[in-house]
């Protein structure tokens, strides 16, 4: 697939079947997070890669999604390490980027996967739970897996709707789109 084709039909996947995900495809993954953009090339996420079940129902108890992270076969835990974080706001951007990176390399793998954002309200817990030091801010949760699901078509607006001059969608004499 060319890459326009990955980013029009990735969708989230949150049923997984009970076969394994491959290390080679999970490397892969975190392959694909590593060369994200980021301010300074700083480069501040960190990977933590989870598949014992047990941790799993550990984790599964600090979020409403429990299920999803019960049924994947990985979770892959992303943070921000603050001691190389220059700038909180663009690190949040470069790790918006890599956590995109991961989700259409995954789809491109045939795998199926989610961004869970809720999680992070346990940032703490799971920080723990993992025995990570204070540094490490929970930025979301990959659950991973082979698709369970058929998701359905997504749906976008329309470019045009998408972009303003000043306070009007209205094209204006030499004004251009913002894309």
């Amino acid at each position: 697939m060319d890459i326009i084709e990955i980013i029009k039909t990735r969708r989230s996947i949150r049923q997984f079947t009970a076969e394994p995900v491959t290390e080679g495809m999970i490397e892969k993954v975190l392959e694909a997070g590593r060369w994200a953009p980021s301010g300074l090339n700083n480069q501040p996420w960190r990977f933590s890669v989870i598949t014992d079940a047990a941790l799993k129902g550990d984790i599964s108890k600090m979020t409403h999604y429990s299920k999803i992270v019960l049924d994947a076969k990985v979770l892959i835990p992303v943070f921000l390490d603050t001691e190389k974080s220059y700038h909180r706001e663009k690190d949040l951007q470069g790790i918006g980027a890599c956590l995109q990176n991961m989700l259409l390399e995954a789809h491109a793998l045939g795998l199926g996967a989610v961004w869970l954002g809720e999680i992070i309200k346990s940032s703490e817990q799971i920080r723990d739970l993992l025995g990570l030091g204070k540094e490490f801010d929970l930025m979301a949760v990959i659950a991973l897996g082979h698709p369970g699901e058929k998701p359905k078509s997504g749906k976008r607006k329309e470019l045009g709707e998408l972009w303003s001059s000043g306070n009007s969608l209205q094209k204006a004499a030499g004004v251009q789109p913002a894309v």
